[in-house]
């Protein structure tokens, strides 16, 4: 883990969005730091992929503030988050599994020389970016659909410092991994931190945000409801913020005592 100092990379502030009659987020905050990763955690339907997909230009912000080094900003199409240098990696990793290795990192970003393919420069390529990011990968021009979970994950997430950005958001991750497999994209991730990336992490396994994350923003029915050091917190505050523990006992205190007040 490491300490995080330093003006944030991204912030938000007071950010709300709503799908008709559903609230789903409501005057969120949330600082985002380079070398840190923040782990976004909540239950279902707590606020978390729409409030990444807000920060990557999906859902646009209804009301609120987002502030990218300093400056306000404003994406409304992913591209535009893109441009900034946020790069985003979804659950369903998007790859081309008839594709290899080389072709699925350089997809979208593709190395022409003479209106023809580069492929030399773009294996070159590849094989520096796996090589800085200690992937290890037996035949990279094997297809994708060869590969296991773990190196279809690993491959998505190199995909997306492909365009060198400052901030990595990663939904669910690990989701469906195996121990070893995990292990090896936990692993990436400490890496994108080593290199000064700013990362946002969605899970809902708290093994993994303790392992890996600096900070735990809890999200709450689409509301902030905690930012934990994961260093000075244990696992059962996390998860007492995540369910409402502490609101649901005070809430039934002042059922049973409706004359008194709660102690702070």
């Amino acid at each position: 883990m490491v300490h995080v100092t330093g003006a944030p990379v991204l912030q938000l502030r007071a950010v709300s969005k709503r799908f008709g009659a559903v609230q789903a987020l409501t005057d969120v905050d949330l600082d985002v730091h380079p070398g840190q990763i923040l782990a976004l955690v909540g239950d279902n339907g707590a606020g978390k992929s729409t409030l990444v997909k807000t920060i990557a230009g999906v859902h646009p912000a209804d009301e609120g503030t987002l502030t990218w080094h300093g400056h306000p900003i404003r994406p409304t199409r992913p591209q535009d988050a893109t441009a900034l240098g946020i790069a985003t990696v979804y659950q369903d990793l998007a790859l081309c599994d008839n594709l290899d290795v080389i072709a699925n990192l350089h997809l979208g970003r593709e190395q022409h020389r003479h209106t023809l393919l580069d492929e030399v420069a773009m294996e070159r390529h590849a094989r520096e970016l796996l090589h800085t990011l200690a992937i290890r990968i037996p035949d990279i021009h094997a297809p994708v659909a060869t590969l296991s979970g773990g190196q279809r994950q690993v491959i998505a997430i190199a995909r997306a410092l492909i365009g060198e950005p400052s901030l990595v958001l990663l939904d669910e991750p690990t989701a469906a991994l195996g121990v070893e497999q995990t292990a090896q994209v936990l692993d990436l991730v400490e890496r994108l931190r080593e290199r000064g990336l700013a990362v946002i992490l969605i899970s809902h396994n708290m093994a993994d945000v303790r392992a890996v994350a600096d900070t735990v923003a809890v999200l709450r029915l689409g509301r902030n409801n905690g930012l934990f050091p994961v260093a000075t917190t244990t696992q059962e505050q996390i998860i007492a913020a995540i369910t409402g523990a502490h609101d649901n006992a005070h809430a039934r205190r002042r059922t049973r005592h409706p004359d008194e007040q709660d102690t702070p």
